[in-house]
């Protein structure tokens, strides 16, 4: 499955470049072939984990992108451990790459290893996950991640039917009770999630037509270390006693790998079957998909990788020939030190409604891959 998956999102995409060879003054890179050209060129992939079908897939497709542009790649995958990708940007620095691009698991550990990349006037691309307390990132590619957290909330609530499949209210009041998940607190990306997904969620809070029985509705209750699906699981098996038994009829999470968690913790409490509540997640991975259409979890948000692996490829081109890689944000993300010039991409709410259409007919899976 996860061999389809990876040509799948490999083969899927064209990438086709007209960027002139006009070099800008500001920019930091530059190839050593000559002008205009890539071959040989060394470029460092760092990525968080191969614990996530989502990360193998993003790693392998940046990679394949940039082979077609004739660089070198040095791909590496860090499992989840801090130190272990600090060495291997370390490494890829030492080994003569000519620019980064860094998915981060923890976006605040990355600072002296960063500074080497800078003496060495190395460029660094931020990918999904942005680089805090750094001045040496120079662009970061991603996809809205507040509108992400807006679209998980929205289909929360279309599930419960208190919104229509148009966004407008249907004057069901409920109450409905639901209790809430968040990302992990050291990825910067899920307070954008959650503030999204909140900002949406509150009127309905406050008015009582949405209630949380365990009372924890700040973001350091909800919050999920290292998006870990055991650590969900066990804090909804916790959730369930703290509620004193009452019947949930949705939950908000963040990522599909803790809506499997989730699941599996509310079919040991004695969920099943049109019991379950209402469930989100993100990521469009296989298994939550097939949830999906097996009426298990109700929505996901699609991340189509294959289009931000192209828009980091894009980035690492143009900065290869002293280019200013294209952007649309330059307010949004602030790294602490500096706001991060962005390229942010869209996001779609996938159901059992229209998952064959977003997610097959694009190409993006076969179909037997969610048999």
């Amino acid at each position: 499955m996860a061999l389809t998956l990876k040509q799948t999102l490999i083969g899927g995409v064209s990438l086709t470049l007209a960027l002139s060879l006009g070099a800008c003054s500001g920019n930091r890179g530059g190839g050593d072939a000559g002008e205009g050209s890539n071959e040989g060129a060394k470029i460092g992939v760092a990525m968080p984990t191969q614990q996530s079908e989502r990360w193998i897939a993003d790693g392998e497709n940046v990679k394949s992108q940039l082979e077609e542009l004739g660089y070198e790649v040095d791909l590496q995958y860090a499992n989840d451990d801090i130190p272990t990708q600090v060495s291997q940007i370390e490494n890829m620095i030492n080994g003569g790459a000519e620019a980064l691009v860094i998915a981060s698991i923890d976006g605040t550990t990355l600072t002296g290893v960063l500074e080497t990349a800078e003496s060495q006037d190395i460029p660094v691309i931020a990918y999904d996950r942005l680089i805090n307390e750094s001045d040496t990132v120079d662009y970061y590619t991603t996809f809205d991640n507040y509108e992400v957290g807006v679209q998980q909330g929205t289909s929360l609530l279309t599930g419960l039917g208190i919104l229509d499949e148009a966004g407008a209210e249907t004057g069901e009041k409920g109450p409905f009770n639901v209790e809430l998940f968040a990302g992990s607190p050291d990825d910067n990306n899920a307070t954008f999630f959650w503030d999204g997904a909140m900002d949406t969620l509150q009127p309905y809070l406050d008015n009582g037509t949405l209630k949380v029985p365990s009372g924890q509705t700040e973001f350091e209750q909800a919050a999920i270390l290292r998006w870990l699906p055991d650590t969900a699981q066990d804090r909804m098996e916790d959730l369930l006693t703290i509620g004193g038994g009452a019947q949930l009829d949705g939950v908000l999470s963040p990522y599909d790998g803790l809506s499997i968690g989730i699941i599996s913790a509310l079919r040991s409490g004695g969920y099943s079957g049109e019991n379950l509540p209402v469930i989100t997640g993100q990521d469009a991975e296989v298994g939550s998909v097939q949830s999906i259409m097996a009426d298990e979890q109700y929505s996901t948000i699609f991340k189509d990788v294959r289009e931000l692996g192209e828009r980091a490829v894009l980035m690492v081109d143009s900065l290869m020939k002293g280019e200013d890689p294209e952007v649309n944000d330059e307010e949004t993300y602030d790294n602490g030190v500096k706001v991060v010039p962005a390229y942010l991409l869209e996001s779609e709410i996938v159901t059992k409604d229209n998952y064959e259409e977003t997610l097959v007919d694009s190409g993006y899976y076969e179909a037997s891959d969610l048999e």
